[in-house]
């Protein structure tokens, strides 16, 4: 009897994950066409190695891109645009103090901010810069596990690889957690698995190929399709979920299409412009950590 009780109470949890996760699955594919239906306007401070590798991401994925880093512009952009890409990946003290305006009147303007903390981790002025923008109130912090630690002060050892990461990402968990905890965000995880941390909650998706790491500017990238979805989802965490679930997917199937890193940068554009809900349906690898 108890034998068939546990088995019962064991196959309703089963099940009420299974529909969890395909309520999770529907929501990113939801997420995606009212992306499409509403093409946000993305407002990016991001480092000149990636603007046009993220704008191009951006278009083929089916939101609107500005670069805009001038102060004298910033009140403007901040009016029209429907998120704030932070990206402090070639920093300067001009381009912090723009960030720093920036953020300011996304804030204002009931904006959200997605920050990318690139590198932070392997100087002091980077982690710093980061925990600054950090403490001002962001939506979504997504960074590889080095970063994510560094910015918890728990990456022991080996600094930041310059803006690789050191860790593997599921060493960064519990730092997520407690970023996410202090400082009331969503924080991604990039890496060979994508974690997607509350301070309840941790999603793993484990679509991906390792092509998308030759690729400079991936992860710059994945922060602004995470500023796409953030306009038109019901909350960062879904956002974040729906970007890292669709970027993923979008490297697998470009994988198909290209074996080397030039051709496959060709390949994942392409790739977001094609990517549709029955494509997430039968690809996505989404389980609950």
């Amino acid at each position: 009897m108890r034998h068939k009780i546990h088995t019962c109470l064991k196959n309703q949890r089963e099940k009420n994950m299974q529909d969890l996760k395909n309520t999770e699955i529907e929501n990113i594919c939801l997420n995606l066409e009212k992306l499409r239906k509403e093409k946000p306007l993305v407002h990016n401070i991001t480092n000149y190695v990636v603007m046009n590798f993220s704008a191009n991401c951006l278009l083929a994925l089916g939101a609107s891109p500005v670069m805009a880093e001038a102060q004298e512009e910033l009140s403007d952009m901040s009016s029209i645009s429907s998120s704030l890409v932070i990206n402090i990946g070639t920093l300067s003290s001009h381009w912090v103090e723009s960030m720093e305006i920036a953020i300011d009147l996304a804030k204002k303007n009931n904006k959200p901010v997605i920050l990318d903390p690139v590198g932070a981790g392997a100087s002091d002025y980077r982690t710093q810069t980061a925990k600054k923008f950090l403490s001002m109130g962001v939506s979504v912090l997504r960074g590889n596990s080095s970063e994510i630690m560094a910015l918890n002060n728990s990456l022991k050892g080996n600094k930041t690889k310059g803006v690789d990461s050191s860790e593997i990402s599921i060493n960064a968990i519990d730092s997520a957690k407690e970023l996410a905890a202090s400082f009331k965000t969503t924080v991604v995880i990039s890496g060979e698995t994508d974690y997607i941390c509350s301070v309840d909650r941790v999603i793993a998706l484990s679509n991906g190929v390792s092509l998308m790491g030759t690729i400079t500017g991936m992860g710059c990238s994945a922060s602004a399709l995470i500023g796409a979805f953030l306009p038109v989802s019901p909350s960062p965490f879904e956002a974040a979920v729906s970007a890292m679930s669709v970027m993923s997917i979008a490297g697998e199937m470009a994988a198909e299409k290209a074996l080397a890193p030039g051709a496959f940068n060709v390949a994942f554009v392409d790739a977001l412009y094609e990517v549709n809900a029955d494509i997430i349906r039968k690809r996505i690898k989404l389980e609950y950590a």
